[in-house]
């Protein structure tokens, strides 16, 4: 790699089954007027920077959230379009999808998902070191490509809190079995630099100037608090309903 490049990981906005249920990969489930509010105030923290791509998983909760941070962009940046990669896209969760977060953790997966990731196969779906694997050759991917342009460029990726903690424990030299101990909430931003040498961590799970999130409000009673909320959780101002 020559040269430097900043990437802007963001997860999507919530949705009306964020932190209640593991929607996976269901086609047609946007934001909810809570994570539309979400967009459009990143959208306006990043509107400073100039970003040379924005790139979002195919699923249209992701697609929505890139789409206002694209367009909160000034004309001179040149990012007309919001690219969708597939290899972005939720973990398939397999039989797993669609079920209410706090009814998992009597499934038999649950410990393995919690304490040995790089072994966590989803019945009937995809394993979290496949995950891991697509994701970071992704972003590497979109990388390569920039610097056949930029210098310094700056790529947002949009995509899924496993997706994003997946990515971030590889920045950080993380076993995968480790990356339940990183949280991407919804509509956060964390950011990583790439370098020649090493990539450096520059933000995580940033989402902006508040205190939310930061003391436990017991919203899963049924799960363990050492345990981490399996596709990322709905965040420190969410209701979660029991939808």
């Amino acid at each position: 790699m020559t040269g430097s490049a900043t990437v802007l990981l963001v997860r999507h906005g919530s949705t009306t089954e964020t932190g209640a249920r593991l929607t996976g990969r269901r086609p047609g489930i946007g934001l909810d007027e809570r994570g539309r509010g979400q967009a459009t105030r990143l959208a306006q923290r990043l509107a400073p920077l100039q970003l040379n791509a924005v790139v979002s998983s195919p699923l249209q909760r992701c697609r929505e959230t890139a789409e206002a941070i694209r367009a909160a962009q000034p004309a001179e940046s040149g990012v007309e379009n919001v690219r969708t990669d597939p290899e972005l896209i939720e973990c398939d969760y397999g039989d797993w999808t669609g079920k209410l977060l706090v009814d998992l953790v009597d499934e038999p997966a649950w410990h393995t998902v919690q304490h040995h990731a790089s072994a966590a196969r989803f019945p009937g779906g995809e394993g979290l070191a496949e995950v891991a694997h697509r994701a970071t050759r992704a972003v590497r991917d979109h990388i390569e490509r920039l610097l056949d342009t930029h210098q310094h460029p700056v790529l947002l990726v949009c995509s899924h809190g496993d997706v994003i903690k997946a990515v971030l424990a590889d920045a950080l030299g993380m076993h995968l079995d480790l990356f339940q101990r990183i949280q991407a909430d919804p509509c956060s931003l964390s950011a990583i630099r790439y370098t020649s040498g090493r990539p450096f961590v520059l933000r995580l799970n940033d989402c902006g100037e508040t205190l939310v999130g930061l003391v436990p409000r017991g919203e899963y009673p049924r799960i363990d608090d050492t345990d981490a909320v399996v596709g990322g959780g709905g965040g420190g101002e969410a209701e979660n309903p029991r939808v």
